[in-house]
């Protein structure tokens, strides 16, 4: 294991904005070094937003949304004035769906406050969504201060570089520590996002291409011939698996959707009813005592999702409302706009699954 101690750091972080000025990815959100020279400033609402959206999402996936979202409110205050509808309709695809809340909450807040976004990392801490990384990443990006950024692409990288020897969250101290002392007062807004790139391009997962690294002579991982053994893999530990049934339920061309409760898992999101997600199965007696009406359901397709902390079978039913019923709760929506409805990625599928 390198002694971060013995690192040559002001070499290193030559080496590395070097690189970066010749190979650092062009963003749609982001100040290149030739940007800040011609005397660019970077846009605070944009790389706040940028920063929300790569929340564990990846570059290719969140970059359509952040040109949508600009387009459709291109300043911090059109965005507080939107409804939450419309946000999380926008949103619907790039997951994790409190980061939608929280950008709501996080627009209203700097919205109020005159609508500018603080530079102060404790201002930034304080409002929704923000937390340490978030906060280092604006004030580094959109206001080039002194901030140490540590994202999973610079974790990885310095796990290697100091060979460290326990997986990420047993190691997160001592990476943070590492990757203060590593970062640079100077540049920091390019440092920030030239450690990054460096894990996201060279320093990758898999396959690492250690002959372009700015810090192969230093790095651990490579002198002992093994960079993917780094980060130690914890042990992996089997996600619950839940079960439910899904009412579709139809007249014509619209399907009845209902919005789910505004905290929790998909909040505030619309929603195919369903009995509880639960980890034993469902009988067709019980469910078809929970279901909203009496008839006869027809069963259609099973729709299988993944979440963070669970994986879920979603076996749907189908059935045609009478002309006379109307639900308590929700409305009917038409299924071929589902794709600009606040529907979830899971409840599109199924939606479809139900035909």
């Amino acid at each position: 294991m390198t002694r971060d101690a013995d690192l040559p750091i002001a070499d290193m972080r030559a080496r590395l904005l070097d690189w970066y000025d010749a190979e650092g990815r062009s963003l749609p959100w982001r100040l290149r070094p030739e940007d800040r020279k011609a005397g660019r400033i970077a846009d605070p609402y944009a790389v706040w937003l940028s920063e929300i959206m790569l929340q564990q999402t990846t570059v290719p996936h969140a970059t359509p949304y952040f040109f949508k979202f600009l387009e459709r409110w291109p300043s911090v205050q059109n965005l507080a004035a939107a409804s939450e509808d419309e946000v999380f309709a926008a949103w619907a695809g790039l997951g994790y769906y409190a980061r939608a809340r929280n950008l709501m909450a996080c627009a209203r807040a700097v919205s109020e406050a005159g609508g500018d976004f603080p530079s102060d990392e404790a201002a930034l801490l304080a409002l929704p969504g923000i937390g340490p990384y978030t906060a280092a990443a604006i004030r580094a990006a959109a206001f080039d201060l002194p901030a140490s950024v540590v994202d999973g692409n610079v974790e990885r990288v310095i796990t290697r570089l100091c060979a460290l020897p326990l997986p990420v969250k047993n190691s997160k101290p001592e990476i943070k520590r590492i990757a203060a002392a590593l970062a640079s007062p100077d540049r920091p807004g390019d440092y920030a996002q030239a450690i990054m790139d460096l894990g996201a391009t060279v320093c990758t997962p898999r396959s690492p291409y250690c002959p372009s690294c700015p810090w192969r002579a230093e790095c651990a991982a490579h002198a002992q011939g093994q960079p993917e053994a780094y980060p130690v893999k914890a042990a992996k530990v089997a996600k619950p698996h839940r079960q439910a049934i899904g009412f579709a339920v139809f007249r014509g061309p619209d399907i009845w959707l209902r919005k789910r409760p505004p905290r929790g898992l998909l909040g505030g999101m619309l929603e195919v009813p369903s009995t509880e997600w639960r980890t034993n199965a469902w009988r067709e007696a019980e469910a078809k005592a929970l279901a909203p009406f009496e008839t006869s359901w027809d069963t259609r397709g099973l729709v299988r999702h993944v979440f963070t902390h669970f994986t879920l079978d979603l076996q749907m039913w189908r059935a045609e409302a009478a002309d006379d019923w109307e639900p308590i709760e929700g409305g009917w929506y038409a299924v071929s706009e589902i794709d600009q409805l606040a529907l979830p990625s899971l409840m599109k599928k199924a939606v479809r699954a139900s035909f």
